[in-house]
């Protein structure tokens, strides 16, 4: 595989804002203080060329690959950048035994896995032992969360950096920076407000790239003078930015924080948290079958018996979203999530289901007592199948004193009702019961 340069970066006029705006040293990086301020770890390791393998997790767009590439540009390495699409194991071991070589005649290979989650286990498991050796220094970049897309043996041997989405005042300085650079728009009069910058900021929701796209999409659109100038104004700029760009991968780590936080919010009996949630993750694509589906569980895990009906409302929600579809699907999710959100709590189902579940797991399997077997045969009822058992409906108390768990466990408890909603019925009523039975 050919080394390439340090920096691909096409400053044409042609090239993309982003991509002639990319940023070749620290004191042009815009962002990651907590990283790269001074005496910041990151920072004192790339000023003492003494970087070792590591991760960089953040989303898209922070300047990942970027920071990557200016690391590359202060040491003393062979920068190396390889691509999950167009390197096999083949290529990946060709690199691997030149860096070694290399690092023989003391020379160090950094090797650069941009979007190091899509690298598939037997790729991941080519480096390792490269790594481990030393031959190389790995820098991965990835959008996914490391713990789940990187093998735990390769993971173990990278420092992990976190990189945070831009803050506005970071996108407001880098499009400013645009505006004024003569490798942006800095040799033309753009006549726009601080306003606008502050606008494409919020929208690019801490990604720089969509910040400079957007930015870009609207000087393009701008009104011309005749003296050159280019006036960006609302309209435009409006045009631009029709819908906000959230973070939302329905596969991936952002698909599940949203749903914990759907469900957490109704847990903790708040509507307006809960319905928020839920329209990011209409918003952002997500299957309202899906989301529906985890209502219907809600019901039963967080609100039981304390409010049965909120299973109904549930399954009808559910059915709802199936004849309906989106978008007019929307308010019925509404309806269900906020209706969850005010019913009173209790999750006594769901711990009497999981500590039951425990039992059978890891205590001997028990035969069924006998006085609840069934006997339609001769022969099982000579075994004194059935013997014993009593028809609560022939007592008048509709109760018996007979017992229905294993013997080992009589005196288990799984279901304990709380004292929430019409769950409070149900404690004081088998509170009752089972002081008969103990009577």
């Amino acid at each position: 595989m050919a080394q390439l340069s340090l920096f691909d970066n096409d400053n044409t006029a042609s090239a993309p804002l982003a991509s002639r705006l990319r940023p070749e040293t620290l004191e042009e990086y815009v962002g990651q203080r907590h990283l790269l301020d001074k005496g910041k770890i990151l920072r004192q390791l790339i000023d003492k060329d003494q970087i070792s393998s590591m991760i960089f997790w953040g989303p898209p767009g922070v300047g990942k690959t970027t920071l990557a590439r200016i690391i590359a540009g202060r040491t003393n390495a062979t920068f190396i950048e390889f691509s999950a699409v167009s390197s096999g194991i083949k290529e990946i071991k060709e690199v691997m035994e030149q860096a070694q070589k290399n690092r023989f005649m003391g020379v160090r290979t950094i090797l650069f896995a941009d979007e190091i989650h899509r690298f598939n286990k037997a790729q991941q498991d080519a480096f390792l032992p490269y790594v481990e050796k030393g031959s190389i220094i790995l820098i991965g970049a990835t959008t996914e969360n490391p713990s789940f897309e990187i093998n735990s043996a390769l993971l173990s041997r990278c420092k992990v950096f976190v990189l945070k989405s831009l803050d506005e005042a970071d996108l407001c300085r880098l499009l400013s920076h645009a505006l004024k650079s003569p490798k942006g728009f800095g040799t033309t009069n753009i006549i726009t407000g601080e306003t606008h910058l502050q606008a494409i900021a919020r929208f690019a929701n801490g990604d720089a790239r969509t910040a400079l796209n957007t930015l870009e999409m609207a000087v393009l659109n701008g009104r011309i003078d005749g003296d050159g100038s280019i006036h960006v104004d609302d309209e435009v700029l409006a045009q631009c930015m029709n819908r906000r760009s959230l973070l939302y991968d329905k596969n991936g780590e952002e698909h599940y924080n949203l749903i914990s936080a759907l469900h957490k919010s109704m847990r903790n009996s708040d509507p307006d948290a809960a319905v928020y949630w839920l329209c990011r993750m209409l918003d952002g694509g997500e299957e309202p079958l899906y989301i529906a589906r985890r209502l219907v569980r809600f019901a039963s895990e967080d609100v039981g018996i304390a409010d049965s009906q909120a299973l109904q409302v549930a399954v009808a929600a559910y059915q709802a979203c199936h004849f309906l579809g989106m978008p007019e699907c929307d308010v019925h999710l509404t309806h269900a999530v906020v209706y969850l959100s005010m019913a009173p709590k209790s999750n006594a189902l769901y711990m009497a289901c999981e500590q039951a579940k425990q039992d059978v797991r890891t205590l001997p399997a028990e035969p069924v007592p006998l006085q609840i077997c069934n006997a339609p045969t001769s022969l099982m009822k000579e075994l004194d199948y059935g013997k014993g058992y009593v028809y609560a409906h022939d007592t008048r108390e509709k109760l018996s004193k007979m017992k229905c768990l294993p013997e080992s466990l009589a005196d288990r408890r799984y279901y304990l009702p709380t004292g929430e909603g019409n769950e409070k019925a149900v404690k004081e009523r088998l509170e009752e019961i089972l002081a008969w039975k103990n009577g």
